[in-house]
């Protein structure tokens, strides 16, 4: 039997069968202990386990907004239940107004470096010149009864000691007040303050993080108590809220949640139009009008009204605020819900926003609707402010201007429309399935950027999307490698935030959607992935363990390659060999010395398919190749199988190290093409190189890897066979010549 297996392996090696040695780096080696244990709070499946807990944090708020002095003064109370199994003995909290306080720790922490001809713009924003009292003035933290509690305040956190201790199950209630200056965003480049209308002299506040608010408490890190240094954004526990924001009369404000009080502070006509828009299906409806607005700004009252929000199931509030405000409002239909869709912005973005805005978030919820869950909330809303976007529970901020001759580019238009499906998606990633943005970014925002990606391309066909298409990241994988880390990077030291946790990371899912699963195994995948976290605080490992659970694709190589490293794709065909049978057979002996001729003839590398076929035999099988086996196979039939046709050898090279799909595209003479998909697996035994041969019908005269760009390969000059020539033209002539 020895001798037998011998003699199979020297034919099959000879006749260039045989797998060459593996290179063997791991790359398809499961995750296993690179993810936690499972355990009976997350399953090995990806879902919530049967004794899955989260903590919860109601809210009653109160506050003001001074716009004589641009301040915020406000008090809550927090009612914080205790689901988790341990005992608690003091909480955290977050003081997110703290980053732009004077020697803050993102000002200690920062690195800068001097130029000659500095905009004055940046150096003071650099140096920290400006003359501005900013951060939380903690006026008192109290219990129900009024008694102070003891509080130490750590940059942007705040430790609350408890008088006794939380036992699970419990919940406790206890007081703060606060105040702080609200900061120019144009300045501190901040995601909450105020934009000044010098034209007018008028404000349009854009608040958010105005509340001393809770950290989460989970059953992964415990407190998620990291330093918020302005890059890394926000963890929060699910809530009930009810909150009162007492501003100028004269003002609208757009907020978190369901106005409670629209008689109060509406005037009649625009009380009417509210009314109007919620069965308003096919356009939106202008609850305040731009000509209303302008003339609000033409003088400030004195007088106040307070606005009352109420929101439940909901991670965090914000609100807007201005008499500049122009009001429009749609309803949608998301199954049995109609959610009202609802824009504010002044009048220096029309006509942008009034034909547009709107309708960007009925698009978006409708298409995040589908791939996820339904929307669950009352309203979307976009608010337009200056060169920003950013996102809370059913209010955004986002940029898009026009000139102030109201005249815009397709460029405008479309990164206008682009960034309000961006924040307005930001609903279900990670306001509703709710994921650690300071620790994983990719986890919401590249996750949002590819369904945003889904949106564009299905509701805006015409319009020029690149962010999140494998094309459009080419640049990126190319660059410089000390520059970029691996997805699965704290949020605090990524350099290339943009090009890695939003893009990087949406190509991603883009290309596993589109290559890889194919659309529906990925889309019932992501929707599981989508039912079982809603309203729940997902990890990474849920994530990954989810879409292979729902799936039953073996992806763990992907999850490795694209978010453990930062491995590029650069595949490339080394060489492509054409073969042809012989009319007459021979025997296997005078087949092997043909085969050691060859090896030593030292024959040129091939370059195109200039010498024709390459003849070769296929024998009838031997019987010492049966073994034990009594049957034998049809030689005749097989063999006529193969007889006239075009038999071609490719051998494939990974020299990016990231493993992906292999996508051939053949042209053959008659001018004609065809694609073969062949899985990643292929690298499974040898994760730099792969030899595969093909039969086709016909004479092909060309070979393309990726022909449709769908794996970011970073060199596709290497992808083409016959392979193309590095000379010039005018090299070529001056050989011709002589």
């Amino acid at each position: 039997m020895k001798k037998l297996f011998v003699f199979l392996f020297a034919c099959i090696t000879l006749t260039g069968w045989a797998q060459e040695p593996a290179n063997w780096q791991g790359k398809f080696e499961q995750l296993g202990t690179t993810l936690p244990t499972p355990n009976e709070y997350r399953t090995g499946s990806g879902a919530p386990g049967p004794k899955y807990w989260q903590q919860k944090a109601d809210y009653v708020i109160n506050v003001e907004l001074n716009d004589d002095n641009q301040s915020v003064t406000g008090s809550e109370t927090i009612t914080y239940h205790n689901n988790s199994p341990e005992t608690l003995r003091y909480l955290w909290m977050q003081l997110d107004q703290n980053v732009i306080a004077q020697n803050s720790l993102k000002s200690q922490t920062r690195t800068n470096t001097m130029r000659d001809s500095i905009p004055a713009k940046f150096v003071a924003g650099s140096l920290d010149l400006y003359d501005f009292d900013g951060g939380f003035k903690i006026k008192s933290v109290k219990d129900a009864n009024g008694n102070a509690l003891p509080y130490t305040i750590n940059q942007t956190m705040m430790r609350v000691d408890l008088p006794k201790a939380l036992a699970p199950g419990q919940q406790y209630s206890f007081s703060v007040e606060w105040s702080y200056n609200i900061g120019d965003r144009m300045k501190d480049g901040e995601r909450s303050g105020l934009e000044f209308f010098p034209a007018d002299g008028n404000y349009v506040y854009t608040i958010a993080q105005f509340f001393p608010r809770m950290c989460v408490f989970d059953d992964v890190n415990g407190w998620q108590n990291k330093q918020f240094l302005g890059q890394g954004e926000f963890a929060l526990p699910f809530g009930d809220y009810k909150v009162k924001i007492t501003v100028p009369s004269d003002h609208i404000v757009a907020a978190t949640g369901t106005l409670q009080n629209p008689k109060d502070v509406l005037t009649k006509t625009e009380l009417e139009r509210f009314e109007k828009s919620k069965t308003s299906f096919d356009k939106p409806v202008l609850i305040v009008t731009q000509a209303e607005a302008v003339q609000k700004e033409k003088s400030k009252s004195k007088n106040k009204n307070t606005w009352e929000f109420h929101a439940n199931d909901v991670r965090d509030f914000a609100f807007a605020s201005s008499r500049k405000f122009i009001w429009d409002a749609q309803a949608v239909k998301i199954k049995d819900k109609t959610p009202l869709a609802m824009s504010f912005y002044p009048k220096e973005g029309n006509p942008l926003w009034e034909k547009e805005s709107t309708l960007a978030v009925k698009n978006t919820l409708e298409v995040y609707s589908r791939m996820t869950i339904d929307y669950p909330y009352p309203v979307a809303i976009s608010v337009h402010a200056a060169s920003i976007g950013m996102e809370y529970p059913m209010i955004c901020f986002n940029f898009g201007r026009p000139d102030k001759n109201g005249k815009y580019t397709d460029a405008v238009r479309t990164r206008m429309i682009g960034v309000i499906v961006h924040e307005v998606g930001h609903n279900f990633f990670p306001m509703i399935i709710n994921s650690d943005e300071r620790q994983w970014p990719w986890m919401d925002e590249g996750i949002n950027s590819f369904v945003q990606l889904v949106t564009e391309l299905e509701r805006y066909p015409n319009d020029n999307w690149t962010r999140g298409l494998p094309a459009g990241l080419v640049g990126y994988m190319k660059g410089d490698k000390s520059l970029q880390r691996p997805l699965m990077t704290n949020s605090e030291q990524i350099i290339q935030l943009g090009a890695e946790q939003y893009q990087k990371a949406a190509t991603a899912l883009y290309i596993l959607r589109e290559t890889i699963m194919g659309k529906e195994l990925f889309d019932k995948a992501f929707k599981e992935y989508s039912e079982r976290w809603a309203f729940k605080h997902p990890m990474p490992a849920d994530f990954f363990r989810t879409m292979e659970d729902a799936s039953a694709v073996d992806l763990d190589w992907f999850w490795r390659g694209w978010f453990y490293t930062t491995d590029n794709v650069d595949q490339s065909i080394d060489y492509v060999k054409w073969y042809k049978l012989r009319n007459e057979q021979t025997k296997v002996e005078k087949q092997v010395s043909a085969k050691k001729a060859e090896a030593t003839s030292g024959k040129k590398e091939l370059t195109d398919f200039s010498s024709g076929p390459e003849p070769i035999s296929v024998l009838p099988t031997d019987e010492r190749f049966y073994g034990e086996f009594l049957g034998r196979v049809d030689d005749k039939a097989l063999i006529g199988k193969l007889q006239n046709k075009n038999i071609y050898e490719v051998k494939l090279s990974n020299k990016g190290g990231l493993v992906m799909p292999v996508i051939i595209e053949w042209t053959y003479k008659d001018g004609s093409k065809e694609i073969d998909r062949i899985p990643a697996e292929i690298w499974r035994r040898d994760e730099s190189t792969a030899t595969k041969v093909f039969v086709k019908d016909k004479e092909v005269v060309n070979v393309v890897l990726d022909p449709l760009k769908e794996t970011t390969d970073i060199n596709t000059a290497d992808n083409v066979f016959p392979k193309r020539t590095t000379e010039s033209k005018f090299d070529q002539f001056k050989k011709g010549s002589k």
